[in-house]
């Protein structure tokens, strides 16, 4: 699914990752390991195409394509999924707005075709019912006044309706309560289709994912066992 060939990542001239070759496969949930300042973040950021890093050398490919000079938009369309640790608070944009553009474009671009206000809302419904997400969220201005564990829920209910071909989860047990964590552990292990890359510090809630692979970094490198 994700092939990274002597990726080398810098910003602002301040090398942060040297040589990086790893591959995730096909449906795999492979573990980012490695304590604060690794490049962990900055590996991960830079898959998904955040512009504040710059590749230096190497190629990312995603699903037997060169991404490497592909925007962020363009790769979360081809099927890339960042469930960030920081999220923006988004004023005035309503959770059911932002969900139904995403899903808009992610069709049309993946079919051609334009989705339907009523195909929208029975794949929404469905991933809700299945989160259990209440129906009054849809209504409030994106993470404005969610709780850390609030947000967490939000980014699985777009992570299910997208259903991405890789899934990016960047400490998704932080901040969330157990019941948020079991409920993250539950929905990366139903979905079977997608691969996962997360990074997390807690031996007792990675152990619940059936990890198909470790990889650790240490400054800016991969700590070869």
């Amino acid at each position: 699914m994700l092939e990274i060939k002597n990726l080398c990542v810098s910003m602002n001239d301040k090398p942060l990752l040297k040589n990086i070759n790893m591959v995730i496969a096909d449906g795999a949930r492979h573990r980012l390991a490695g304590h604060n300042g690794s490049g962990k973040s900055t590996l991960v950021n830079t898959i998904a195409g955040d512009s504040a890093y710059q590749i230096n050398s190497g190629e990312i490919i995603f699903n037997g394509k060169n991404i490497t000079k592909e925007n962020a938009t363009t790769r979360a369309l081809m099927g890339i999924f960042l469930g960030a640790q920081n999220v923006p608070e988004i004023p005035g944009l309503t959770l059911l707005s932002f969900l139904k553009h995403s899903m808009i474009a992610h069709t049309h671009f993946n079919t051609g075709k334009d989705l339907s206000m009523g195909e929208f809302l029975e794949k929404l419904e469905n991933a809700r019912e299945q989160l259990n997400i209440p129906k009054d969220w849809l209504n409030r201005y994106v993470n404005v006044g969610f709780s850390g564990g609030e947000r967490k829920r939000v980014m699985l209910l777009r992570l299910v309706l997208t259903q991405p071909k890789l899934a990016i989860l960047d400490e998704p047990d932080s901040g969330a309560d157990a019941e948020v964590q079991q409920q993250i552990i539950t929905t990366i292990n139903n979905m079977p289709k997608t691969s996962f890359l997360f990074i997390s510090h807690q031996d007792a809630f990675a152990s619940k994912i059936k990890i198909s692979e470790t990889t650790t970094l240490d400054n800016g490198k991969i700590v070869i066992k």
